[in-house]
């Protein structure tokens, strides 16, 4: 008899584990972790990604065209003389060259003084031509005369011009080689480097298989790893047709809208070239995707806390999200953290 109450007990010690342990595990299937998010509409884009160096839409260096004292001369903004990144304008003179034997080799007054005479002359000579007072060959001589002194006052125009280093566009001063204030310079040496940077453009070189995407007028996002928090605008403005042999790309130019002068000429960027974009569609992060026999898919919250696995059909997609075209709509309880151990009817707790 005792043995048999010690059966009875053990069995009834047995049971009471059992269910235990049952009611242990289906504890763990309720308490799976997840946090989620609710679906929304939004906006996407989808991009191809180079990089390039920005260089400047305008640049030039200009050089001494005579021999001569130097003087440099004031900024009028500052009120002191020219430096490196010093704005100008065009038309604006920077160095000045004085050299008097020059000026008087040029003699500008009398070439003026002569022009200012041929040209009386000539009038003179059309109209006495009118009422039959000189011949033809008499007035054909006076227009050349007048035309010959027209031209050796502007070549002694010309002449003085180069005794100026003027700025022939509006730009930055990014080179300017010292010179002592009155040393005699000789013809030909570097004076200043400018350059205009309010327009940038970029080289680059794409892969054979994105000449299809690429078009002439898409948009460009540009950013540089020096100014991260400040987007710059640009579009795709050249295109070759071509590809090349050996390294299978093809070429273009982006330019690129640079009003504040934050992207300087010389740094390397990159450029995200905007192929396609969705307005108000259902955009999910791609790290959240799983990939099954069926294809696609992700968990949501569906009824009872339980984990409803749904088959996806994906449109354009980024780096870090993915366009939803089937599958998912607005409002959804999607799993984005705790769904890799998840299979379709597991019951989840959403935490924060």
């Amino acid at each position: 008899m005792k043995n048999l109450r010690l059966i009875i007990l053990l069995a009834v010690v047995a049971f009471a584990m059992s269910c235990n342990n049952q009611t242990a595990t289906e504890t763990t299937e309720l308490a799976v972790p997840v946090s989620i998010e609710n679906v929304k509409l939004q906006s996407i884009q989808q991009f191809i990604n180079t990089t390039g160096t920005a260089k400047a839409k305008y640049e030039t260096s200009l050089n001494s065209e005579i021999t001569g004292e130097y003087h440099l001369l004031n900024n009028p903004t500052t009120g002191k003389p020219f430096k490196l990144g010093d704005k100008v304008k065009e038309g604006q003179e920077i160095i000045r060259f004085e050299d008097a034997e020059y000026v008087n080799g040029i003699a500008l007054e009398a070439k003026k003084l002569n022009l200012e005479i041929s040209a009386d002359e000539y009038e003179k000579q059309k109209s006495l031509y009118e009422k039959g007072g000189v011949t033809l060959r008499e007035l054909r001589n006076s227009e050349v005369s007048a035309t010959n002194a027209k031209y050796d006052f502007e070549s002694a125009e010309i002449r003085m011009a180069k005794m100026n280093v003027v700025a022939p566009f509006s730009g930055v001063i990014v080179e300017l080689p010292y010179y002592t204030e009155g040393t005699r310079v000789a013809t030909n040496q570097k004076m200043v480097s400018l350059m205009a940077y309010d327009k940038i453009y970029l080289e680059i070189n794409l892969p054979e298989k994105s000449i299809s995407e690429i078009q002439l007028g898409q948009e460009v996002i540009i950013t540089n790893y020096t100014i991260v928090e400040d987007t710059l605008k640009g579009i795709v403005s050249e295109l070759s047709p071509m590809i090349s042999t050996e390294t299978r790309t093809f070429s273009g130019i982006l330019q690129i809208d640079n009003p504040e002068l934050k992207l300087r000429p010389g740094m390397f960027v990159k450029a995200d070239i905007i192929t396609a974009q969705k307005d108000s569609t259902v955009v999910i992060p791609k790290d959240i995707i799983l990939s099954g026999g069926r294809g696609k898919y992700v968990f949501v919250v569906g009824r009872n806390s339980s984990a409803d696995d749904r088959r996806i059909t994906t449109g354009i997609e980024n780096q870090n999200y993915i366009e939803v075209l089937e599958g998912l709509a607005k409002n959804d309880r999607l799993i984005i953290k705790g769904f890799e151990t998840l299979r379709d009817n597991s019951k989840v707790k959403v935490i924060l």
